[in-house]
């Protein structure tokens, strides 16, 4: 199977039903070979923006681009895309085999060319030896195998995935999502995949577009989004957060400095774009910046207590009201009740706009 596929851009791509806003204004650029996860809840826009990709929606302004060229008003069937389904779509009444060479049969390719292509893509997914069994004999991780197996037969130049791995239960889940990674850095395949899963979008993915409100809030890597979201949103979507309320007194080259109920002084740290004096805003603490032995002038009781292997995760109710959640490896004050005094280094804070854009 050949791999990398092609690029694809979106230039001011929106879309509504009514008065109903479905997709803003958006600008997107998805790399040749690149894995892309549109990550967010319900309603915020993921699937409108996969569709208008596949052609199944027109956009009502702006354009699509594939390798440059401007597939805007070129139907579902003439851009070359795959597609799989949550539900994975497939026909009870054809085999594995039979489904896997549906769109290659509509395409007109010879009988021999879609024997050899449908065993080497059985090959691929780990699925050699089915072929003629009914689609009813599968467990649900081998029809999402099939279904994936069906869009990479035609050799898309881009793929797409609508939450595919949704019905499945969570174990068989992690080991799919290991399966697709591993099908993606062999072949390389242009990738753009939706869930509102974050595990499973920072498993997968080699960027993240975090959506809200029918837009793209924030794009980069998990690492850069764990490290420096650009909002309380996507501070709060990715990873697990602490989000004091803050006010912003003051801001100088990137550095805000903030006052925050219950804390003796005010504090300086690393402001996000959005952050501006006299705006709300948010102090991000991430529970294992959080410390038990440094003292900021913060204290609160333990008040419940989750074991996750070697690292404890503890609630604290501070005195100030609020609550902060702190998580350790194997902290042996984290007892439930225990009065306790947290900090963090300064370092580790950021400060982040209770939204950023939008209407």
């Amino acid at each position: 199977m050949s791999g990398q596929g092609r690029g694809l851009r979106l230039a001011g791509v929106a879309k509504s039903y009514g008065s109903v806003t479905a997709l803003r204004q958006t600008d997107l650029t998805v790399e040749a070979g690149e894995f892309l996860t549109l990550l967010g809840p319900s309603g915020s826009g993921k699937t409108t923006l996969l569709n208008l990709v596949a052609g199944y929606v027109s956009p009502d302004e702006g354009q699509i681009f594939v390798d440059e060229r401007d597939v805007t008003s070129v139907p579902a069937r003439g851009r070359n895309i795959g597609m799989v389904f949550q539900n994975y779509a497939l026909f009870p009444h054809f085999d594995v085999a039979g489904n896997i060479a549906y769109g290659l049969k509509v395409r007109g390719v010879s009988k021999a060319e879609i024997a050899e292509r449908v065993s080497a893509v059985l090959a691929l997914v780990q699925l050699d030896g089915y072929g003629g069994r009914a689609i009813q004999q599968l467990s649900g991780g081998q029809q999402q195998r099939v279904a994936l197996a069906r869009a990479l037969v035609i050799e898309p130049d881009i793929l797409l995935m609508d939450e595919p791995l949704g019905a499945l239960d969570r174990q068989l889940r992690k080991i799919v999502q290991l399966e697709l990674r591993r099908l993606h850095e062999a072949h390389r395949r242009t990738t753009i995949y939706v869930t509102h899963d974050q595990e499973e979008a920072l498993i997968l993915s080699d960027r993240v577009a975090v959506m809200h409100d029918a837009r793209i809030i924030q794009i980069g890597t998990a690492a850069e989004l764990y490290a420096d979201p650009v909002d309380a949103f996507v501070a709060g979507f990715i990873g697990e957060s602490n989000l004091l309320p803050a006010r912003v007194i003051a801001l100088s080259g990137g550095i805000a400095a903030v006052e925050v109920p219950g804390l003796r002084r005010e504090l300086c740290a690393r402001a996000a774009p959005g952050v501006a004096v006299g705006r709300s805003a948010r102090l991000l603490i991430r529970p294992e910046h959080l410390q038990t032995d440094a003292a900021q002038g913060i204290t609160g009781v333990v008040d419940q207590v989750v074991y996750l292997g070697e690292l404890v995760a503890a609630r604290v109710a501070l005195e100030t009201g609020g609550a902060l959640w702190i998580r350790r490896v194997g902290d042996k004050v984290l007892v439930h009740g225990a009065k306790i005094e947290v900090g963090w280094a300064i370092e580790h804070l950021r400060v982040v706009a209770e939204a950023s854009g939008g209407e």
